[in-house]
């Protein structure tokens, strides 16, 4: 019994995997081939990029301001509280912002994504557009992905200078630092590797959303509660892989 259990998983998960991965290859061949949509590029990047942005600012905003009441309380201990700018910088553009605004962005979009798809799919609706011989990975699947790669690392740019601008307020007003030192230490202490590996962290994850999202709104089956599914599944695999890819992606840029 408990073989057969486990063999059932096991098939299921490579089923799912291999599904995906025949998904992932026909939306990645569809993205360098014409036709091309490109108003419906347009709004998904309005979608994913505008729309997402209070949600994104809010979210850094706070963080900065958080990391820097931590990170003066444990630093000042040691009388090190200059290097507080340097770690909310830190923090900020290299982990904290790809994460959270892709995290915000899952929840936000990718469920999104997964409910309209798949509502299309148990009503029909995406047999209705082969029938009409457009091709449903390059006018459904295709633009999401490619507004998720591009506008994700603009969210998480603005969303890096608001964070850091946060612990900047936080510093200044209510722990009392020197305005002109924190800039000159944050300026001093930013380096080109810190946002190019966060603009970087941020394509994958958009990417990874998006591409989450469609897939299983594409394959969702059962009605009502198979999009219900389908987006639960979404979010949660979404929010999963940006944590594991979080951690290679760092071992790719910093490990020594």
């Amino acid at each position: 019994m408990i073989f057969a259990s486990t063999g059932r998983v096991t098939l299921k998960f490579l089923r799912s995997t291999g599904e995906l991965a025949l998904f992932m290859t026909k939306t990645l061949s569809h993205c360098v081939k014409p036709p091309f949509y490109f108003k419906s590029l347009l709004n998904q990047m309005i979608e994913i990029g505008f729309y997402s942005l209070p949600v994104v600012a809010l979210t850094t905003l706070f963080s900065g301001m958080v990391i820097a009441l931590q990170s003066y309380s444990g630093l000042s201990s040691f009388s090190s509280e200059g290097v507080v700018a340097s770690v909310v910088e830190l923090t900020i553009t290299r982990e904290l912002g790809p994460v959270l605004a892709a995290l915000m962005v899952a929840g936000r979009v990718g469920a999104r994504m997964a409910a309209e798809i798949g509502t299309m799919r148990v009503t029909e609706q995406i047999d209705a557009l082969t029938t009409l011989s457009t091709n449903p990975y390059k006018y459904l699947i295709v633009p999401r992905v490619l507004a998720g790669i591009f506008m994700l690392p603009v969210l998480v740019l603005i969303g890096d200078i608001i964070g850091i601008f946060g612990g900047y307020l936080i510093s200044i007003y209510k722990l009392d630092f020197n305005s002109a030192n924190y800039l000159r230490n944050t300026w001093n202490f930013l380096r080109s590797i810190d946002i190019y590996s966060g603009m970087t962290k941020a394509s994958v994850f958009g990417f990874i959303v998006t591409m989450l999202g469609c897939y299983n709104g594409y394959h969702s089956r059962g009605g009502a509660e198979g999009v219900g599914s389908a987006t639960t599944n979404a979010v949660v695999a979404s929010s999963i892989l940006i944590l594991v890819s979080n951690y290679w992606l760092t071992e790719l840029f910093f490990a020594r």
